[in-house]
Order: C-alpha cells, then structure tokens, then sequence
C-alpha cells in the first residue's frame, strides 16, 4: 500500500468518532440503552415521546401487531457546543443528530426573532423555555413499504404560544413531529 495513503485512512476511521455524542470520556453509541445514556450524560433538559404500530403479515391469514415506543431526548453542554437529540426506539438509541448551538442557560437567550422555522422543539425550549400554552393533537399514518407490512405512526402535530409582552400580539408556532414548521403574530 502506498504511504500517502495512510493519512487519509486516518481522516476516514476518525471522521465518526469525532461527530459521535461524548459526555466526560464516555462515547455514546447506537444501540445503547436509555439508562446507560442517562448513567453517561445526565438527565436531558427536555424530552418528548410518541409511538407507532408495526403490523407484519397485514391482509394475509395471520398478523402481528407490535407497538414501538420511541423517545427524544435533547441535552444541552453550553454555548460553544452543538445540542444533541438523542432518539430511542424501545430503550435503545437508534440516532444522534447534531442541532444548532446550546445555550448558557435553558430558556434565557429568547425573544421573536429566536423564533424561526425548521428548530426542533428542543432547540426551541433551550431558547425559550416551556410556551406560554401548547395544545396538540395527533393524525395516525400509514405507511406499506411492501405487501404483508405496515407502520401506523403518529403524526403530532401542536400549537405553541409564547408571550414576549410586546403589545397586542403573541408568537404562535406550528410543530410538526417535533420541528417548528411555521410561526406567525397572533393578536391577544
């Protein structure tokens, strides 16, 4: 093998590693369990929870039906790292994805133009902290990727107000499945 080569090697095998959540010295990895991941790194700073049906063998002579819980934890290390949300399928991780920049203080650094769309919810709360009123509800979809198998998720689907004190008008967000997808000035 030429020796050129070799740093590139190097790039490579440690592009992962370093995009990888870490709390102290410990790695978090897919697969790992919900109690180690709050052994590692503490308790989340906000959390959400939804759940979907898997049903195999669908329109045939028998099925089975199995209910997946899924759980969304966003931690915070401060303003000079990104935040992560953690998403568990039954207990285990199954994803880490990296979101914007955290915050000094949950709920501190807010006002109308930290408001925007595409944040997760979690980005949201970091920002602003809990709204002012949340209300939601909840439309189940179902998806056939092949025949004999089927997924019914919930798609969620919330209204979030947030009060800045600025005369006539409140923020109302529009959350769908956890990301803000639009925010507009509501009047009192």
């Amino acid at each position: 093998m030429n020796r050129r080569w070799l740093p590139l090697l190097v790039f490579l095998f440690a592009v992962p590693a370093a995009q990888a959540m870490r709390c102290d010295t410990l790695l978090i990895d897919p697969g790992d369990r919900d109690f180690q991941v709050r052994e590692r790194c503490g308790q989340p700073f906000w959390t959400d929870r939804y759940a979907a049906l898997e049903v195999i063998g669908a329109g045939g002579p028998f099925e089975r039906q199995r209910s997946v819980d899924f759980d969304v934890w966003y931690y915070n290390f401060g303003p000079r790292q990104l935040m992560h949300r953690l998403v568990f399928r039954d207990g285990r991780l199954e994803r880490d994805e990296t979101l914007g920049y955290g915050v000094a203080r949950v709920g501190a650094d807010c006002g109308p133009a930290a408001l925007v769309p595409r944040l997760s919810a979690g980005e949201v709360i970091a920002r602003c902290g809990e709204p002012a009123m949340r209300r939601g509800n909840r439309d189940t979809w179902v998806i056939r990727p092949v025949r004999g198998l089927e997924s019914w998720q919930d798609r969620r689907r919330e209204e979030w107000i947030y009060d800045f004190g600025e005369g006539r008008f409140l923020r109302q967000l529009r959350l769908v499945d956890g990301v803000v997808e639009a925010v507009e000035s509501v009047p009192r």
